[in-house]
């Protein structure tokens, strides 16, 4: 099932051995205030109701652990394998990588976020995760609302 993502709304690919989901939103505020929030990690529980906890510093090469609505009985420990101030961000771990691409448009800033999970054990537990497109489309909405607010 594949669907192209519109400007807040999630859309999930589905193969045997793997899931994606991403997401776009135009965000009235240029990318360095975007990227401000993304990276400055004693802030995300502030304007971030996706998830419950987040410790770490956002850097290349270091990990982070981050409970989400999701699933709040895990920690996820990630690490950040990309850093490029202003443009790109992205951390994961074996199974799983979420990528934050953020590009000037016409009055602001278009983010885009992709989350790829999957490899050959896939398909024994894929029933057990649980879809993240609300989750996506929460986090891009609140993403937005603190951005444009920071902007003002």
């Amino acid at each position: 099932m594949s669907t192209t993502a519109s400007d807040g709304v999630a859309s999930t690919t589905r193969t045997t051995f793997s899931r994606s989901t991403r997401i776009a939103r135009h965000i009235d505020a240029d990318a360095a205030t975007v990227w401000r929030l993304l990276t400055t990690e004693a802030e995300w529980a502030r304007w971030n109701s996706t998830i419950i906890s987040f410790d770490g510093r956002i850097a290349l090469g270091s990990k982070i652990r981050l409970v989400s609505t999701l699933l709040p009985s895990r920690t996820f420990t990630l690490k950040v394998t990309e850093f490029e101030p202003n443009a790109r961000l992205t951390f994961g771990d074996a199974m799983s990588t979420r990528t934050y691409s953020l590009n000037g448009d016409a009055g602001g800033t278009r983010v885009d976020v992709v989350e790829r999970i999957g490899g050959p054990f896939f398909p024994f537990f894929a029933r057990m995760i649980p879809s993240f497109d609300a989750n996506f489309e929460q986090f891009t909405a609140d993403l937005k609302r603190a951005a444009e607010a920071a902007a003002s």
